[in-house]
Order: C-alpha cells, then sequence, then structure tokens
C-alpha cells in the first residue's frame, strides 16, 4: 500500500510472472516425493492418451500393408441353394473350375467340401493293428484347382491334377499335421490312408499353404471320388476358392455365379475381399473408443490426486498464508500461487507422460517391425492437457486458500 501525494491510498502490490512461477517451482521442489507422487496420476492419463493414438495410427497404417495381394486377390463363392424349396444337393456344376477359370483375371478355381458321411470320419493309415480304429480327422473333397488357388507348398510328392478329378483316382493329399498324426514321414514306401475303409494312395504332403490353412490338418481327395463314394455334400455346404489378379477380385465376384449357371446365378453368393478403407476405419474407431475412456479414467485420477494435494498443501501451510497475507499480499496473489503448483505439476506430469507415450508407440513399433505413426499435433496437445487438467484440479483449494483470512491463519 502506498499513498499517493493527494493522500490516496492506492494498492501496488504485485506478483510478477517471473517471481509467480518461481514460488510455484520452490513449491512443487519443497517436497519432491510428494509431488512426483501427485504427478503420477497425470503422467499415466497424458502416457495413456499420447499412446494410445500413436498406437491407433501405427496400427491402422499397416492394414495397407496387411491387405496385401494375396488377400486382395481372393474370392469364395458359397452355394445358398437360392429361394427354391428343393433343390439339388450340389449346384456347381461338374465343370466348374473350367467355367470360372475362363473368365479374365482368374489364376485358379476349385470347389471343395468337407465330407460328413459317417463311413468317413475315421482315418487311419495301417488296415490292421494299434492304429486300426483310426482317428476322427477331416476329409475335404476338392478339384485340383482348390490346391493351386491356395497355393499350396509340396514337402514331399505331389498334388494331384485334373486327370485324377476326371478318372476318380483314389488319391490323398495330407498337410504337415495329418502326416505326423498318422505317423507318415516318407512317400518313399507309398503309403495309404483307410478313410473308413477304403484306401487311398497319398501322392503328396502340403508343406504350407498361403490360402485356406485347414488343408494342412485334413485329408485332401479329389471331389468326383468322394462324391462317387459318399455321395454329393449336404445342401448349401460346398464353396468355392478363387484366386485372382491383382485388381480383377471384384470383378470376378460379380460374374462368377452367372458363369457357374446361367440358369440360376441365384443359387451362389460371391464374397470378394473387404475394402481396406473401411477395414482402417473399423480398427481405428474400435480401439479409440475402447482405450480413450482408459486415458480419460486415468486423466481424472491425476486430477483427484493433484486436487487432493493441492488442498493438503493448503491446510499445512496456512501460516505461511497468513504470514504472506500479512506482508501485503493478496487473495488473487495466493490464488495464483497454488493454481501456478498445481498447473506445474500437471505440466511436468504431461511432459514426462508424453514422453512416455511416444517411447511406447516406439517400442511396440520395433518389436512389430511396423512404421511408427505419431501425429505432431499429439505431441504438441499431450502437455497442454497436463498443465489444463492441473489448473483445474487445483481451482477449488487455491480458491481456498485465498480465502484465509491473516490474523486467523497466524494464530494457528
Amino acid at each position: 500500500m502506498t499513498t499517493t501525494p493527494a493522500g490516496r491510498v492506492v494498492d501496488r502490490s504485485r506478483l510478477s510472472l517471473r517471481d509467480l512461477l518461481s514460488e510455484a517451482v520452490a513449491g512443487v521442489l519443497q517436497r519432491p516425493g510428494r509431488s512426483a507422487l501427485t504427478a503420477l496420476g497425470t503422467v499415466l492419463g497424458v502416457g495413456t492418451f499420447v499412446a494410445i493414438l500413436g498406437l491407433t495410427a501405427t496400427a491402422s497404417s499397416q492394414i495397407d500393408s496387411r491387405f496385401n495381394s494375396l488377400t486382395a486377390t481372393e474370392v469364395t463363392v458359397e452355394d445358398t441353394g437360392g429361394d427354391a424349396p428343393v433343390k439339388a444337393a450340389l449346384s456347381f456344376p461338374d465343370d466348374a473350375d473350367r467355367r470360372i477359370e475362363r473368365l479374365g483375371g482368374v489364376e485358379a478355381a476349385g470347389v471343395y467340401w468337407t465330407v460328413d458321411a459317417p463311413a468317413a470320419r475315421r482315418v487311419r493309415a495301417a488296415p490292421v493293428g494299434d492304429g486300426a480304429r483310426g482317428d476322427e480327422i477331416p476329409v475335404l473333397a476338392a478339384s485340383s484347382g482348390v490346391l493351386r488357388a491356395a497355393r499350396a507348398t509340396v514337402g514331399q510328392g505331389r498334388v494331384f491334377d485334373s486327370w485324377h478329378d476326371r478318372e476318380r483316382q483314389r488319391v490323398a493329399v495330407i498337410g504337415t499335421g495329418t502326416a505326423a498324426r498318422l505317423g507318415i514321414t516318407t512317400l518313399d514306401t507309398r503309403p495309404a490312408v483307410f478313410i473308413g475303409e477304403v484306401p487311398f494312395t497319398v501322392v503328396g504332403i502340403v508343406a504350407d499353404v498361403e490360402r485356406k490353412a485347414d488343408l494342412l490338418l485334413s485329408v485332401v481327395v479329389p471331389r468326383t471320388t468322394a462324391a462317387e463314394l459318399w455321395g454329393p455334400p449336404a445342401q448349401n455346404r460346398a464353396g468355392m476358392l478363387i484366386s485372382t489378379r491383382v485388381g480383377a477380385a471384384v470383378q470376378i465376384a460379380e460374374e462368377a455365379p452367372l458363369a457357374l449357371r446361367p440358369d440360376v446365378p441365384g443359387h451362389f453368393r460371391a464374397v470378394p475381399p473387404p475394402d481396406p478403407k473401411s477395414l482402417r476405419t473399423s480398427v481405428t474407431s474400435d480401439l479409440d473408443q475402447l482405450f480413450l475412456v482408459l486415458a480419460a479414467i486415468c486423466l481424472v485420477i491425476g486430477a483427484v490426486g493433484i486436487a487432493n494435494t493441492t488442498l493438503v498443501a493448503v491446510l499445512e501451510r496456512t501460516g505461511e498464508i497468513g504470514l504472506r497475507r500479512s506482508l501485503g499480499a493478496r487473495g488473487r496473489h495466493i490464488l495464483g500461487q497454488f493454481l501456478a503448483e498445481s498447473g506445474a505439476l500437471g505440466m511436468l506430469g504431461g511432459l514426462v507422460g508424453t514422453s512416455l507415450g511416444v517411447l511406447t508407440v516406439l517400442t511396440v513399433a520395433v518389436v512389430r517391425n511396423w512404421t511408427a505413426v505419431i501425429h505432431p499435433g499429439t505431441v504438441a496437445a499431450a502437455p497442454l492437457i497436463g498443465l489444463v487438467t492441473g489448473v483445474l484440479a487445483g481451482l477449488y483449494p487455491a480458491w481456498r486458500a485465498s480465502r484465509v483470512e491473516p490474523a486467523e491463519a497466524l494464530r494457528r
């Protein structure tokens, strides 16, 4: 307080920004352990916020690479049977493979179904002995085009071809998993497998496939042989796998039903590859909604921690507040001091949380061999979120400190 020559009393007490910041830093460093624990909630909240946005952006950018030429060139056709109350058991014609392969852009195509006949539910490698009872191994009836469309890699022997299909040969191709289960390690001895009581010569062992992974766990036999021995598949159980050139899948999906059965194209439903844009949007949306809630909860916890600690500090420093007030500090100065302290805690937590969030994204990207994607706006906004959280959390404690009366505070 000062008095002008005219006798007027003027309030010239002030607290500069520099003094305010130094007081805030001093208040935070006065109790470093408590300050660190108080800022931990903000660290977790801001760190989770940065990590979530970074990981969702990084994961979304990987969808383009995951949606590669293999996925983009696969079409499946399902036998739906149409709306007819009674239909043939198999809508696919005998020359379905050739009809589809005549379409421009098709590399390979084949019809398949799982054999569900009771006589084909047991598969064994020995006609008598300990293995005579057999194991329950899936038997897949498939045309030769299925193995080509699945891009099978042969470990031993070969896959059957159109001649085996046409002549209804009793041959089988098995995957490595099935071979290990049946105890077949080599084809030099011309092994056979018994499906029910019917022997099939094993002509090949498939080491890997790029599509339709269940081939590795099945016994694959020509579809014509399966139809002759066990009859056609049950209604709506057959399907077709089509491998196309890049860019042709959508067109092939539109043309396939008409090419298969011009008389009843409605008996088929062709499924084209998914749209990568919608897939990316779906993944990003799901991750954002799920984890941003967690980030918000962490921020609320951090805000409650800052508010609680600041309120306790006000109670502990009542004498200090009274002394400052008696020396000329106004209520707004006290308010600003405690708001600055809580804001500093929030800002500190925001900076540390941002660093940890970025480090988390980079670590995950390195481990997964991804390209890390973090928007600069996210990194810039995260410390400000911590600052705002701290200031909001300190509003009530700072207001309460500004209301302390000097005389009462000094008596305490």
